[in-house]
C-alpha cells in the first residue's frame, strides 16, 4: 500500500487483514441466509415476507462485503500515520439489520405453530 507514514508492526497490519478477512466471511454467511430464507418452504413464512427476509439478507451481505476493503484501507491508513481506528461505519447497520431479520423471523415462526 503506497501511504505515507510509517509502515506499521507487522502484527497490526495482519490483524487488520484478518478483520476484512472476517468481513467478508460474514458477507457470506449473510448471503447463505439469505439463499436459505429464500429456499424456506411455502407453508412455513408467507411468501412475500420470506422475500423480505431473503432480500435484506442478501443486501446487507453486499453492503458488507462493499465495505470490507475500504475500511481495511481506513485502518491500514490510521496504523501508517499513528491515528485513532476510524469505527466501523457499518457495524450497527448490520447488527440491527442482522437482528431485525431473527426478530421477524422468529415472531413468523411463533404464529406458524
Amino acid at each position: 500500500m503506497d501511504s505515507p507514514g510509517n509502515e506499521p508492526d507487522p502484527r497490526f497490519t495482519l490483524a487488520n487483514e484478518r478483520t476484512f478477512l472476517t468481513w467478508l466471511s460474514t458477507s457470506l454467511a449473510l448471503s447463505a441466509g439469505g439463499v436459505a430464507m429464500a429456499a424456506v418452504s411455502e407453508d412455513v413464512f408467507v411468501p412475500w415476507m420470506r422475500t423480505v427476509l431473503a432480500l435484506t439478507l442478501v443486501c446487507l451481505s453486499a453492503l458488507s462485503a462493499a465495505m470490507a476493503y475500504p475500511r481495511w484501507r481506513r485502518v491500514q491508513r490510521a496504523l501508517r500515520s499513528a491515528t485513532p481506528l476510524p469505527p466501523p461505519a457499518i457495524a450497527p447497520l448490520l447488527g440491527y439489520g442482522v437482528a431485525t431479520v431473527a426478530v421477524l423471523a422468529m415472531i413468523l415462526i411463533l404464529l406458524g405453530r
